[in-house]
């Protein structure tokens, strides 16, 4: 089965996620577990998250991928923004185990003129003092497109922070398609190069979920500009090739093209019929 789904707004709840992702033919979806450039969240309707379940449950739903907001920077040179994105951290996994078992994504971060090891240093303390054996959610570490001073640019970046972890087993990988190829990993041309290098440095088996997206940009452009499926310089064939590819069938895949809810239908259904099976 293809899983797919889109960024959808909590605004209104959990439930009326899930019936907007069905009415546009997903079975995921994401969602900012707060305001995405700020640190405002939202208070959980367990009413609203039962209903929720038991309708995921009807609707054979896929993992969710909740996504951290923007502002959360663990490796920031300054130390009020490190405390909150620990704060929010902690706060946001403990809202994800009203609905166990799912995916929690976040950019490493960036390390402002520090320097990429202590910068790692940094993101490795804080999932160190976030990550408990209690949690059910697996966290993800979202690769990157490599601008500024961002960490997560190359999968070697990401295997150091994940080594660092003592509860490592509670981490895996996002793997974001415009990210990826603005990064340098040629996609388009060497699809299964790329998985055979991030299962050497990484593992397969770390690689939780994908974000769907083309690129305004030229490969290795480090910009991270993304643009709708088809329509930029990824191209849709790549993504038909990613959808059924047997090494990354079954995983949840989120679409974060620039659309709206009709924009985000057309893509589901065309990749739908493009995929296999």
């Amino acid at each position: 089965m293809l899983n797919i789904g889109c960024h959808l707004s909590a605004s209104k709840g959990y439930l009326h996620m899930g019936q907007e992702a069905t009415a546009i033919g997903a079975n995921t979806f994401a969602f900012f577990t707060r305001n995405p450039r700020g640190g405002s969240a939202k208070a959980i309707d367990t009413n609203d998250v039962k209903a929720f379940l038991e309708y995921a449950r009807e609707h054979n739903f896929a993992m969710l991928v909740a996504h951290a907001p923007y502002t959360l920077n663990a490796c920031s040179n300054k130390e009020e923004t490190r405390e909150f994105a620990l704060n929010t951290m902690k706060d946001d996994l403990a809202r994800m185990e009203y609905t166990p078992h799912q995916y929690y994504n976040f950019h490493p971060g960036s390390h402002v003129g520090q320097g990429v090891e202590i910068g790692i240093e940094l993101i490795i303390k804080q999932l160190n003092k976030v990550l408990t054996n209690d949690i059910t959610t697996t966290v993800l570490l979202e690769t990157m497109a490599g601008k500024g001073s961002e960490i997560g640019r190359s999968f070697e970046e990401l295997k150091t922070i994940i080594d660092g972890v003592t509860l490592n087993d509670k981490l895996g990988v996002c793997f974001d398609t415009c990210h990826v190829y603005d990064a340098g990993y040629n996609i388009v041309n060497d699809l299964d190069g790329v998985l055979d290098e991030f299962d050497s440095i990484i593992g397969l088996e770390r690689l939780k979920a994908i974000h769907m997206n083309d690129s305004k940009n030229p490969f290795a452009s480090h910009k991270d500009r993304h643009e709708k499926i088809g329509e930029g310089s990824i191209g849709f064939d790549t993504m038909v090739q990613i959808i059924n590819h047997p090494k990354l069938k079954g995983l949840p895949i989120i679409l974060e093209t620039p659309n709206e809810l009709d924009g985000y239908a057309k893509e589901i259904e065309m990749l739908r019929n493009a995929y296999k099976g």
